[in-house]
């Protein structure tokens, strides 16, 4: 039985493989995936608390800038329970 076709494939395989990880890998370190496209500053938006209300609905409290908002996600709509602004740390 002949194995260069398996180790081709093999050899293939890896090496696609290696692509998609130096891709991904690339990818990060620019910033590509995350919407911030290179910007390495300081990060804006951050949860700072969840809590499950039930089996479909939680409340999160989102900090953006110096304003931290009350959602209310899950259900059939979306809802800001309340927005406040708060002391830079």
């Amino acid at each position: 039985m002949d194995m260069e076709p398996y180790l081709r494939a093999l050899l293939a395989l890896v090496g696609v493989l290696g692509l998609i990880t130096g891709g991904a890998w690339i990818a990060r370190k620019t910033g590509l995936g995350s919407g911030r496209l290179g910007a390495r500053g300081k990060r804006r938006l951050s949860i700072v608390e969840t809590m499950a209300l039930d089996g479909r609905r939680r409340l999160v409290l989102v900090r953006r800038d110096e304003a931290e908002h009350l959602l209310l996600i899950g259900g059939g709509a979306d809802l800001v329970i309340e927005s406040a602004r708060v002391e830079p740390s």
